[in-house]
């Protein structure tokens, strides 16, 4: 298990770190985000969809009454919200199991709601919002090879 830690002072700098991993993103992972309402799981979507290679960030909406996003760039990227699913029986009626076996790559936001249901191959990143106006520390976790390549370049080692 590899763990990294970062922070960010502003929603461009966290739309930065979103480009990092969207430009590492490989097909076939979760990445999982965890934090409160407002910690800023979305903003860092945008950036990473952008990294995916997506023109317009602004396409980029929080699906928590849709449940599910796509966007398309070098990878399929899917955009999950688990805020309003009660089970992971609901989850997987979604297609998730389909979703992240099918080249795409999946952005899960609540995934600790649903922790067991992730697979190996998830970058876990917990955003906790700071004091600081704007300000947010991120905490990776890589549990597989995989993971552990996208997060070794996002990380710049």
């Amino acid at each position: 298990m590899t763990m990294w830690r970062c922070e960010t002072s502003s929603v461009e700098e966290t739309a930065a770190l979103g480009r990092r991993i969207g430009e590492s993103l490989v097909g076939n992972v979760v990445i999982a985000l965890v934090g409160p309402l407002g910690a800023g799981k979305t903003h860092l979507v945008k950036g990473i969809a952008t990294g995916n290679g997506l023109p317009d960030p602004a396409a980029v909406t929080s699906p928590t009454f849709v449940l599910v996003n796509e966007y398309e760039g070098r990878l399929r990227l899917r955009h999950l919200d688990l805020y309003r699913v009660r089970s992971s029986r609901e989850l997987f009626a979604l297609g998730f199991e389909e979703m992240r076996e099918s080249g795409s790559a999946v952005v899960v936001e609540w995934a600790d709601r649903f922790s067991d249901a992730m697979p190996v191959e998830t970058l876990w990143i917990t955003i906790t919002p700071q004091v600081s106006e704007g300000g947010r520390r991120f905490e990776f976790r890589a549990n597989d090879a995989k993971t552990d390549l996208i997060l070794q370049a996002v990380a710049g080692r």
